[in-house]
C-alpha cells in the first residue's frame, strides 16, 4: 500500500469535503427557503380548517417548502388576523380566511387593523356551502316550515350558536331570524369546533355552519340539516333543500374563502403564492376532496381579490344594518 504524502492527503481531504458539501446542498437550500406558515384565525374543526389541511400537502409541493398550519382562534378571528398583520411581508406567513374578515368592520366597534388596508389579498379561492342544523333531540322540526312554526310558538325559548360575534355564522343566523320573522338567543363560541361540540351535546339548539364542518355529523344523525343557505343545492349533499325552495326567497347566505398575506408583499412574492394556489387546488386529490366537502374552487387574480374585498365590505355592511345587528 503506497504511503500518502502531505499533498496527497490534502487532495483526498478536499475530495471528501467536496462530496460532503455536495450532498448537503439540497438540505442547505431547503433550510434557506424556510417554512411557510398558514395562520388560521379559526379553531380546528371549522370549514376553513378542513379546506386548508386538505390542501396542505399539495401546497407544500407547489411552494417547494414545508407548510405548517397554525390555528389562532379568538375574538371571532381577530386574534389570528392581528398576528398576520404584524408578520413580515416576505411570503412566509399567510392566512386562509373566510368572509368573516369583511364583516368585522360592520359588527365590531374597534379593530386592531384595517381591512383590507393592512393586508395583501392574494386570491379568493372559492366558496363553501352553509347549512342550518339543529340538535334532533332538542328540535323536532325536520324542515324550514316546521322549524319556523316551532320558533314562533315559543319566542326566545330556543338559542342558536355561532363561531363568535360578528362571524359569517353569526350573521347567517341573524339573517335567518330576520327573514323568518322569529326570535332566538345568540350564543357565541370561540370557534366552530366548540360550537359543533355543544350543538351535538344539546347545550345549544341550532346554528349555521359550513357544510364541511358538520357533514359527518349530519350523516351520523347527530345533527339534522333543516336547509341549505345557498341559492342552489350542493352536489356534496343534494338531499338538503335550500331555504329558497322552502319558502324564504330572500334568505341566501354564501361563504367564501381567500388567501391573505401581510401588507407590503412585493409582486414576486404574491405571484409565487398565487401560482402555488393554482397548482395545489388543481391537484386531483385536492379537487376530489373539495368536491366531497361541497367547495367550489374558482381562484381569482390578486387584482380581482382586491376589488372583491372592498365590494364585499359594502355588501355585508348593508346586510348587518338590515338584520339589526348592533356593533359590539
Amino acid at each position: 500500500m503506497p504511503l500518502q504524502t502531505p499533498a496527497s492527503r490534502r487532495a483526498a481531504l478536499n475530495t471528501l469535503l467536496a462530496a460532503a458539501t455536495s450532498s448537503l446542498l439540497p438540505a442547505v437550500a431547503w433550510a434557506q427557503s424556510g417554512t411557510v406558515k398558514f395562520i388560521l384565525p379559526n379553531a380546528t374543526g371549522s370549514g376553513v380548517d378542513a379546506i386548508t389541511r386538505s390542501a396542505q400537502p399539495a401546497l407544500a409541493k407547489a411552494l417547494g417548502q414545508a407548510v405548517v398550519v397554525e390555528n389562532q382562534p379568538g375574538a371571532g378571528g381577530v386574534v389570528g388576523l392581528q398576528t398576520l398583520a404584524r408578520s413580515a411581508p416576505d411570503g412566509q406567513t399567510l392566512s386562509v380566511v373566510s368572509n368573516n374578515v369583511v364583516i368585522f368592520p360592520s359588527v365590531l366597534k374597534s379593530l386592531p387593523f384595517d381591512m383590507p388596508g393592512d393586508f395583501t389579498p392574494i386570491a379568493v379561492v372559492g366558496s363553501t356551502p352553509m347549512v342550518l342544523v339543529v340538535n334532533p333531540a332538542k328540535v323536532s322540526a325536520t324542515n324550514s316550515k316546521e322549524f319556523i312554526a316551532l320558533l314562533k310558538s315559543k319566542p326566545d325559548t330556543f338559542n342558536f350558536a355561532s363561531g363568535g360575534n360578528g362571524t359569517i355564522l353569526h350573521l347567517a343566523g341573524e339573517m335567518f331570524l330576520d327573514e323568518a320573522g322569529v326570535t332566538a338567543k345568540h350564543i357565541p363560541y370561540k370557534g366552530v369546533g366548540p360550537m359543533v361540540t355543544d350543538l351535538i351535546g344539546g347545550q345549544v339548539d341550532f346554528g349555521v355552519a359550513a357544510l364541511p364542518s358538520v357533514q359527518a355529523h349530519i350523516k351520523s344523525g347527530a345533527l339534522r340539516a333543516i336547509g341549505n343557505c345557498g341559492a342552489q343545492r350542493t352536489q356534496a349533499a343534494p338531499e338538503i333543500p335550500t331555504f329558497v325552495e322552502q319558502g324564504l326567497p330572500g334568505y341566501v347566505m354564501e361563504a367564501w374563502f381567500a388567501v391573505l398575506g401581510p401588507k407590503g408583499m412585493n409582486a414576486a412574492s404574491v405571484k409565487k403564492v398565487h401560482d402555488a394556489l393554482v397548482v395545489a387546488f388543481s391537484d386531483p386529490t385536492v379537487r376530489e376532496t373539495m368536491a366531497k366537502q361541497g367547495n367550489a374552487i374558482n381562484i381569482s387574480s390578486s387584482e380581482q381579490a382586491q376589488v372583491a374585498f372592498r365590494r364585499e365590505l359594502a355588501k355585508y355592511a348593508a346586510l348587518v344594518k338590515k338584520a339589526g345587528v348592533v356593533p359590539q
